[in-house]
């Protein structure tokens, strides 16, 4: 009797294991529309490797110059093609970042133009979601002002706001000491960045990895190996937690 009942358990449990291993991970296709916010030290690609030990890879691609507003993407002003590239691209997520200030200086331009490229995206049926940015390291007062203008964004666009500078001001409320930016106090440096991508990820995957990769590297088109940023499992740590709580676990 043990034994048809081992054959019946194990005719029920090997199959369901066997299609658990079968099942492919989803892919989603982003664009990231931005400056150098959005390129400094790899953004995109450490937002794919990241994904990889998720439900969902995301394939990343980047439209980006350094200093630009959206307007500028929407115009065509300095040969940028990301109007173009959306059409052509078949994205399934299309991610916008505009000038660091604009939701101080200009939210009516950021505004405007995020609800110009909501409607272009949706054409070429990709979803709009909100680079939701931090505040400068001299003025972080203008947190609040910044993220109320990305939630009137998404709100009236339907578009996904990406709350990367709550995430910020959090790790930097819970830690005085941390340090997120370059020393110009304006840009990411490499751990802003990890946490940024770890924001990002989340969001647009729905997961984040257990324990998040403390090395990313990728292969260049002669095969050699570029690293692209180390960190110690602690630093690494404190982001997965920073997101989760700003998030919801």
């Amino acid at each position: 009797m043990k034994t048809i009942l081992s054959i019946i358990v194990s005719f029920i449990l090997v199959p369901s294991i066997m299609l658990a291993q079968q099942v492919p991970q989803k892919e989603l296709k982003v664009l990231f529309v931005g400056n150098s916010y959005t390129y400094g030290y790899n953004l995109a690609h450490i937002v794919s490797i990241m994904s990889e030990e998720t439900s969902t890879k995301l394939i990343t691609r980047k439209s980006v110059i350094g200093g630009a507003h959206l307007w500028e993407h929407w115009s065509g002003n300095r040969e940028l093609e990301t109007k173009k590239i959306i059409a052509e691209g078949a994205f399934d997520i299309v991610v916008l970042q505009d000038y660091s200030m604009s939701g101080i200086n200009a939210p009516d331009s950021t505004l405007k133009y995020v609800k110009l490229f909501s409607d272009y995206n949706s054409l070429y049926g990709a979803k709009t979601y909100l680079f939701n940015t931090w505040a400068r390291e001299k003025v972080p007062q203008f947190q609040a002002e910044i993220d109320e203008m990305y939630i009137m964004a998404a709100e009236d666009n339907g578009a996904t706001r990406v709350p990367v500078g709550q995430a910020w001001q959090l790790a930097m409320d819970l830690r005085p000491t941390v340090d997120l930016y370059t020393n110009d106090g304006s840009h990411p440096n490499e751990l802003g960045c990890l946490l940024t991508a770890s924001v990002f990820v989340r969001v647009l995957s729905g997961d984040l990895p257990e324990k998040l990769p403390t090395l990313y590297r990728i292969e260049d088109a002669e095969g050699e190996t570029v690293r692209l940023m180390n960190h110690n499992p602690e630093d690494a740590e404190f982001c997965r937690r920073i997101t989760n709580e700003i998030l919801g676990d």
